[in-house]
């Protein structure tokens, strides 16, 4: 049995807390934050309450699996979990409105093909059918396994080049905006296809070309509520941690890693105090991350300064949200989720992810109005 620390107690830090503590180790878990969940939070006043991070889960199988190895409870025993039908609405700048079906391949080509034109639905089926082949190829080394020693395959671009005709070869696309501008052609299957990386706060041109696993997991595996909002989630999977006997501190913030003949060691608190451990699970980011090792010495070779090894200040966040609280009966046709695209995209991701980032004057917005009395 092994003394672990955990850094944060967001849900993929509770999620191996959780599974360290059934293999028989003694788990600690250090979060600055006055409570757990990450960005699972939920915001409460006058009556209302909002999930003030993500609204749906695209991937429960995931949940499920943690679940079932972690205790007897399987996911639906502790939470709500109900699929959206229809998926998602899309409100396009030319007027143009489509209602998407949840987790059906088959509805969405003939809900694309009769809202934006024959031949719609098959293109955006046939980028699919490659996001499917990048999803294959990087679903076992990270969800599925441990790190495979050859961590390089984990380097290399997994989408599927697309064949070109003419006399020259040029490069395959290797990011999401270049996928969409040869793939898809029509703006409006471009609005839909970008929106997925949007929904991250990623640039689609400079997201890689696999990011279409996003609009094909969500596709695929369908989109799912959890009822009272997916606060409700991270709150079942912090207390199946304490059910399996971890430790939660909060209020105490790590600011470096302890390294001892060449290995992790434990961790150093705000306050002074250096709490051992035999190993050390870091769920933070990747800029926290790098200021916690600083020129600890790593598997890989010397672990540099953040300064070194990312830029200088953590990007602006290329989404922000707002909580709107309506009094009244919820309108009979709406949907779970809407989105309504940008009028002008490029002037929109010149806004958000330029030098000079700000608010654009028409960002895409997105619309989540659950049928929830929570």
């Amino acid at each position: 049995m092994a003394r672990i620390a955990v850094i944060g107690a967001g849900t993929g830090a509770m999620a191996a807390a959780a599974r360290l503590a059934v293999a028989g180790h003694r788990v600690a878990v250090w979060e600055r934050g006055e409570t757990y969940g990450g960005s699972l939070r939920r915001f409460e006043r006058a009556g209302f309450g909002f999930d003030t991070g993500p609204g749906l889960l695209h991937l429960p199988a995931v949940q499920r699996d943690l679940f079932v190895k972690t205790g007897k409870e399987p996911l639906e025993d502790v939470v709500d979990l109900v699929q959206v039908d229809p998926a998602s609405r899309h409100v396009f700048p030319d007027g143009t409105d489509v209602t998407l079906p949840n987790a059906s391949r088959a509805g969405v080509t003939e809900a694309l093909d009769r809202a934006l034109g024959a031949g719609a639905g098959e293109r955006w089926s046939e980028l699919l059918r490659r996001a499917r082949e990048a999803w294959d190829r990087t679903r076992r080394p990270l969800l599925e396994e441990p790190l495979w020693s050859d961590w390089q395959v984990l380097g290399r671009e997994p989408y599927p080049a697309v064949g070109r005709k003419g006399l020259f070869k040029r490069r395959p696309a290797r990011t999401l905006a270049e996928v969409a501008a040869l793939e898809l052609k029509d703006p409006r299957l471009v609005a839909l296809l970008e929106s997925h990386a949007l929904a991250y706060g990623f640039d689609p041109r400079t997201a890689p070309a696999s990011a279409t696993v996003l609009p094909y997991m969500e596709q695929t595996f369908g989109s799912w509520y959890v009822g009272g909002g997916l606060r409700a989630l991270a709150t079942a999977l912090y207390e199946r941690c304490l059910a399996r006997k971890v430790e939660f501190t909060f209020g105490a913030e790590v600011r470096r890693l302890v390294v001892k003949d060449g290995r992790a060691a434990g961790v150093e608190l705000a306050d002074g105090r250096v709490e051992d451990a035999d190993m050390v699970v870091a769920g933070v980011d990747p800029w926290t991350l790098a200021g916690l090792t600083g020129d600890s010495p790593g598997t890989a070779g010397r672990v540099r300064a953040a300064a070194d090894v990312l830029p200088p200040a953590t990007p602006p966040t290329g989404r922000f949200g707002v909580l709107l609280a309506l009094r009244g009966g919820r309108a009979a046709d709406a949907v779970h989720r809407t989105v309504v695209h940008a009028a002008d995209r490029e002037a929109e991701l010149t806004a958000v992810f330029g030098a000079d980032a700000g608010l654009p004057a028409s960002p895409t917005v997105t619309v989540l109005r659950p049928d929830d009395p929570a």
